[in-house]
């Protein structure tokens, strides 16, 4: 089986809610750092790449249908690269990764962008249509995170606990107490640190240049 390899890692600054990056759409935010990784790795034929994974949890509103394929003719990419979007919540990014490096080692590609977006600033509320004729009911959804439009059948069987009660749940029914759970993330940062410093991933992170347009009244 052939042997998969990360070559070079890229994200934006980290972000939060409402803050500077809250302007930009997720499908420019990861266009522009496709566009990044390119740049900054002008040997590779970028018609060779066979395919750019994107997780991302949310795809409700700017980031909808297939926001690789989307990001990917942004960032120029030629339209013959493929784009596949995947969704497992929380570690859609990691999913993206995985099936990167699955499909590199079955060999069915030689080379792949995996990566995630996201942004929950620009989560969009949603309303579902009527159900009935001249219905005058009107729910209205936030999805920036958590369950929406949940099927009453599935709620029966497994309540939709939030991601808070389901590490209270977690924790509860494995005995994971806190002092485990920030060990266990202490170990997660102190392997990062010795990767970035092992395989030179000191720079990854770019600058964005945010232009601000102030409209007329």
């Amino acid at each position: 089986m052939t042997k998969a390899y990360i070559i070079d890692a890229l994200r934006t600054p980290i972000g939060k809610y409402g803050g500077s990056l809250s302007s930009v759409r997720p499908d420019d935010l990861l266009a522009m750092t496709l566009k990044g990784l390119i740049h900054r790795n002008e040997g590779i034929d970028v018609a060779a790449i066979e395919d750019v994974i994107a997780g991302c949890a949310n795809q409700a509103g700017e980031d909808n249908r297939d926001v690789a394929r989307m990001a990917s003719l942004l960032a120029g990419l030629p339209i013959q690269v493929g784009g596949n979007t995947v969704n497992r919540l929380c570690a859609s990014g990691l999913q993206a990764i995985m099936d990167a490096s699955r499909t590199v080692m079955c060999g069915d590609a030689e080379l792949i962008i995996a990566c995630g977006v996201e942004s929950m600033t620009r989560a969009p509320f949603v309303m579902g249509k009527s159900d009935a004729a001249f219905s005058r009911k009107n729910e209205l959804f936030d999805t920036t995170i958590g369950w929406r439009f949940i099927n009453p059948a599935l709620s029966k069987m497994h309540h939709p606990y939030s991601m808070g009660e389901t590490a209270e749940n977690v924790a509860k029914q494995w005995n994971v107490s806190r002092q485990e759970q920030d060990q266990f993330a202490f170990e997660s940062q102190k392997n990062m640190k010795m990767l970035m410093l092992i395989i030179g991933f000191q720079r990854n992170s770019f600058r964005l240049k945010l232009i601000w347009v102030k409209e007329k009244k």
